[in-house]
């Protein structure tokens, strides 16, 4: 393969953030400026998503929706396959080889994903989580560095993943009434 055919790798040269934006990690906006180089196309969703809106303590994984077209599909799975992704084992340092293409992300579901010492989490779109469309409806951009901006999921919509990734089932409201017996005696 040419290399002008190779996409762009994760460039792990530290260019800072925006002042307001300086409590990031820089692994994670290397693993966004990644994704932009690559003209990956999503909407940021997991705890740095949460600490782009102002939660100073939230830290974990770059983790993303990517739009669901063909063609972005295409691009992030090139990128993958040229970081040589991995499939992260949770609680434990181990990865297992796997070999990402497009039907597999289309599937749905949720990826937790190494890319040399870089963590990527791709949600798909489970049941009773918003669409990729719904989310950008609610997202803001926000400027994290000079070269760098990114579509974040509204606050609510962060906290629906926030609950999905804790619990695996999405968050439902049960609505329990209480009926009394009223005895006329």
């Amino acid at each position: 393969m040419l290399l002008r055919h190779r996409p762009p790798g994760i460039d792990s040269q530290p260019r800072g953030a925006a002042h307001d934006f300086r409590h990031l990690g820089e692994p994670a906006l290397a693993v966004l400026r990644w994704l932009h180089a690559n003209h990956v196309e999503f909407i940021l969703v997991g705890p740095v998503g949460e600490a782009a809106r102002g939660d100073k303590q939230a830290s974990g994984p770059v983790a993303i929706v990517p739009a669901p077209y063909e063609r972005n599909i295409e691009r992030l799975c090139r990128a993958l396959l040229a970081e040589h992704a991995r499939m992260r084992v949770e609680g434990e340092d181990e990865t297992l080889p796997m070999r990402m293409n497009e039907e597999k992300l289309l599937r749905g579901g949720r990826w937790t994903l190494r890319c040399g010492s870089y963590d990527l989490d791709i949600e798909g779109c489970p049941r009773g989580a918003p669409r990729y469309q719904e989310l950008l409806y609610e997202a803001n951009r926000f400027q994290l560095a000079g070269d760098l901006s990114v579509e974040v999921a509204g606050p609510r919509d962060l906290e629906h993943y926030a609950h999905l990734r804790l619990t695996g089932s999405p968050p439902e409201i049960r609505i329990i009434r209480n009926s009394r017996n009223k005895n006329p005696a």
